[in-house]
């Protein structure tokens, strides 16, 4: 999926106008499910496409929760609010499985190629 095309879904979603905003929700949604897919990736990599649909969830999250960043308990009138974090819930990212790979440091190699 496309940026342009995760955009336009988003807007559906939120009946928002602001392009710049959802993009910078999109880009932050990117951003934590890389660095969770990717945690000891030193160079910025793209989002997995099996994590697109995650991408624009979060990133609606993001958008639903403006104003009340940070918000753990809330009532009022019969409606109570909290949130599992401060950020985006663990819960929602607990799909994303870290990507691993052997690391050799060049000591192993050579003595692999003797």
């Amino acid at each position: 999926m496309t940026k342009s095309q995760k955009l336009e879904k988003l807007k559906s979603l939120t009946k928002e106008t602001n392009e710049e905003l959802l993009l910078t929700f999109l880009d932050m949604a990117g951003d934590r499910i890389v660095n969770k897919a990717y945690p000891y990736a030193t160079k910025t990599k793209p989002v997995p496409l099996k994590y697109h649909s995650l991408q624009i969830e979060i990133a609606l999250y993001l958008y639903n929760k403006q104003g009340a960043e940070g918000e753990t308990s809330h009532n009022e009138n019969g409606i109570s609010r909290s949130y599992e974090s401060g950020s985006i819930p663990d819960s929602m990212l607990s799909c994303v499985v870290p990507f691993a790979s052997v690391i050799s440091s060049k000591k192993e190699t050579e003595n692999e190629m003797s």
